[in-house]
């Protein structure tokens, strides 16, 4: 049997499964014991990540510091599902991890931290919903509701209950898979967008306008299974009406306007595999002047007069470039329709790229929604001679394991590897020791994340010292000292082991040893 776990102390920390997020160990007993320094709070925890084996592996959680004891026990939890928030009753809580001798899961990633007595903590709002009420002591309530045009699945109103566990987890509001539309603008979601839709569905979806107007889609995100799922576009309200459109993969496609006053919107998926879905608006116009283009995403627009001879002009913002149409369209009569004389301009960030501007941003492809599967995308970033390279992650999140950035200290893949990254475990920052940095993204082809936001600047290497070498993520750093011949060293959060525990020496080349560790 092989053994685990710590003691932990508040006010707040993480901690994982052992192996976190690879496979845990078979015939494990791991206890962890957190306690809250101030002894008149308690502690609450929620699970950033679970799945055990179900049914063979287990973790048992109780209140107080006898572990084990069965009059304590708050939760026994097995398989993928948990609930939102756990809370003890007293300034402790133990965790007890069982494990079989078959094959494990990734294990559990949790977040603690003290709150007030007599509470359940803050349980959080459902995305697309509303919530009324603020108190999270025992005997509040809380009441929810969703935004115009979805549907709460679940509890409409949870009680903080008095052994300070909520009553029920929070509701979700899904969009339906049947409705009709019959305000001026709005939003048409595939269900449970943008997580994956599911399987076996048959969506049809109305659009109804004031007669002698028309209607306008514009596609914000698509991702469907390709050649097995799609969606369809009538110009009317009937299963024969004509089609404007059938879409299907991972291609947005571009705007779409009615002849009439109704649109209808069919959606199949078979029975295996399913895409992140899709986000639609549409709006409703006259027939003297153009669809309202909206304001693209990442682009400002000028120009607000849509009626006939008017031109508006879109610029995008830093870090994208234009993916669709020109930079400035007008309204005009083309084959006896009032229509834009071009597509309605698309910014989106680039898979790849060539930079030589002293400082910019480098995106991810489809920020600030989702990246696509099966990419390989490589970027240089070039700075005048006699200066490095220093770049800063703002935002990092990728598929675990799989969907992977390197940074190379020069201009190619076949430069030095400074670092390789996946999940959201980066440095704060990282530096060149020339004057190019080589970054490569691939993707595998299933399941995406949000990506990154890097900045990039053109820096001066000091001539006495070297350049700040950033702190671990759920570390800290000792001295601030950086000239020739200082040293550095680092420690980690409760729950986490540094990489290597060697300090970093300042060199006379101004590079560190060896490069910043991590806490793991």
């Amino acid at each position: 049997v092989k053994t685990c776990g710590s003691n932990l102390q508040g006010p707040g920390g993480t901690f994982t499964s052992p192996n976190f997020p690879f496979q845990y160990d078979s015939n494990a007993q791991c206890v962890w014991v957190i306690t809250a320094i101030n002894t008149n709070k308690v502690i609450q925890i929620n699970f950033e990540e679970f799945d055990l084996e179900i049914g063979y592996d287990t973790l048992t959680i109780g209140d107080g510091g006898e572990v084990g004891d069965p009059k304590t026990v708050l939760q026994v939890l097995t398989g993928s599902f948990v609930p939102d928030l756990i809370v003890s009753m007293s300034n402790q809580m133990w965790l007890h991890l069982q494990t079989d001798e078959s094959v494990g899961s990734i294990g559990f990633k949790v977040n603690y931290k003290e709150i007030e007595k007599e509470s359940c903590g803050d349980p959080g709002t459902p995305l697309y919903g509303i919530r009324e009420g603020d108190g999270f002591s025992n005997r509040d309530v809380l009441r929810f509701e969703c935004q115009f045009g979805f549907e709460l699945i679940g509890e409409k109103s949870i009680i903080c209950q008095e052994n300070n566990q909520w009553s029920a987890n929070i509701p979700i509001c899904i969009f339906p898979c049947l409705s009709n539309f019959t305000a001026p603008m709005g939003t048409v979601l595939s269900p449970d967008y943008p997580e994956g839709y599911g399987n076996n569905l048959n969506c049809i979806w109305t659009i109804l306008s004031d007669p002698g107007s028309r209607i306008h889609l514009s596609f914000n995100d698509f991702d469907l299974e390709s050649q097995f799922d799609f969606l369809a576009v009538k110009d009317g309200d009937s299963p024969d009406s004509p089609i404007i459109g059938t879409f299907t993969g991972a291609e947005v496609p571009s705007h779409l306007t009615s002849n009439g006053h109704i649109l209808r919107l069919e959606f199949q998926a078979d029975h295996s595999m399913s895409g992140r879905g899709f986000n639609i608006t549409y709006n409703t116009f006259g027939h003297n002047e153009c669809p309202d283009p909206g304001v693209p995403i990442n682009a400002r627009r000028f120009g607000d007069n849509f009626q006939l001879g008017s031109s508006i002009s879109v610029i995008c913002e830093e870090g994208f470039i234009k993916t669709q149409g020109t930079e400035t369209i007008t309204c005009m009569l083309m084959d006896g329709k009032v229509m834009w004389s071009g597509p309605i301009p698309k910014c989106g960030a680039p898979c790849g790229g060539h930079f030589s501007s002293p400082s910019g941003v480098i995106l991810s492809p489809g920020w600030p929604g989702y990246y696509k599967d099966s990419l390989n995308c490589e970027w240089v970033i070039e700075a005048e001679p006699g200066h490095s390279i220093k770049i800063t992650f703002e935002r990092f999140q990728t598929e675990l394991n799989y969907d992977v950035l390197e940074v190379h200290d020069g201009p190619n893949l076949l430069s030095p590897l400074l670092g390789s990254y996946n999940g959201t475990q980066v440095p704060q920052f990282l530096f060149s020791s020339s004057n190019f940095i080589y970054l490569l993204f691939t993707t595998d082809n299933s399941r995406s994340n949000n990506g990154f936001k890097i900045h990039y600047e053109s820096v001066t290497v000091n001539t006495y010292s070297c350049l700040d070498p950033g702190i671990p993520v759920h570390g800290r750093r000792y001295g601030h000292d950086f000239s020739i011949g200082s040293t550095v060293s680092f420690s980690c959060d409760p729950g986490y082991r540094l990489s290597h525990e060697e300090p970093l020496l300042c060199e006379k080349n101004h590079w560190w040893s060896h490069p910043l560790p991590t806490c793991d």
